[in-house]
């Protein structure tokens, strides 16, 4: 049996090398960026070619809470000049890269606020790569980086025809799959076709029969970075539908480690405080 001084040993050695390791952990997630002072929402977020798309970058506050004297510089590796570069309370492009003059800008009656997000009208496939938001303020400065992710990707629509169901998207990028499946999960056989109406880009044209009254089928649409599952449920000559869309596995591992790293530091500084 362990005497007292050996209990007190070895309990104070195991606190020793539990606080070890979690002032490791703050120290590697801190010098990785994810408890920078400045933030995001989606650091893996998936654009819709064509589609407007805000990269989201923000500075915690609690609602009321203004910040001063912020510069906010949005940058992309690779690449010569800046997106975008606000300073002073107006934007400062002189520098900035002719593909993104006229299509990059902030919310900017809520910078002040602590929300620098950056708007990007039209999404090109050029425009995929690594975004760094770096800001600059009264109280202190950080950064974070965003990759985006480009894809093309719509909503099928549903017809019924010669006994059989009909699924149509009007643009898919990269090239998808397309799985037809029953109200309990199991597949079922259709004919699809893949119409390359541009570079990458497809036409999605599939249908399913036979089909029965008043059944629900799902038409899943996929690729490595978006799904789209599709409801569709056939009541007499009619068809209601409705589409979901989720983005690949990677941006939501990114997502839940940004929450887990949060909820320990918060934990850690409420017990130091303690």
């Amino acid at each position: 049996m362990a005497s007292l001084g050996q209990i007190i040993f070895y309990t104070m050695t195991t606190l020793v090398v539990i606080f070890s390791v979690l002032i490791i952990l703050i120290l590697a997630l801190t010098l990785s960026g994810t408890l920078s002072v400045v933030q995001s929402l989606n650091r893996l977020p998936v654009a819709n070619l064509g589609q407007d798309h805000v990269l989201s970058c923000f500075l915690p506050a609690d609602g009321e809470e203004s910040f001063r004297q912020v510069s906010v510089t949005w940058t992309k590796a690779s690449l010569t000049g800046v997106v975008f570069r606000y300073e002073d309370g107006a934007e400062s492009n002189g520098d900035q890269n002719s593909q993104y003059r006229g299509r990059a800008e902030l919310f900017t009656d809520a910078v002040v606020r602590g929300n620098v997000s950056l708007l990007l009208r039209t999404v090109r496939r050029a425009d995929q790569g690594e975004y760094t938001c770096s800001v600059r303020y009264s109280e202190g400065s950080g950064e974070v980086n965003i990759r985006l992710r480009t894809a093309a990707f719509t909503a099928p629509t549903f017809t019924l025809s010669d006994g059989g169901l009909r699924a149509e998207a009007s643009r898919w990028s990269p090239r998808p799959n397309v799985t037809w499946l029953h109200a309990d999960g199991g597949d079922l056989p259709a004919i699809t076709e893949l119409q390359e109406i541009s570079a990458e880009t497809f036409r999605v044209v599939s249908t399913l029969r036979p089909i029965n009254d008043s059944d629900t089928y799902t038409c899943r649409i996929d690729n490595r970075l978006v799904t789209a599952h599709a409801d569709a449920t056939v009541t007499g000559f009619e068809v209601s539908a409705r589409t979901r869309f989720t983005f690949d596995p990677a941006a939501a591992m990114m997502a839940s480690r940004y929450v887990v790293a949060s909820c320990i530091f918060c934990i850690i500084v409420l017990y130091l405080l303690d």
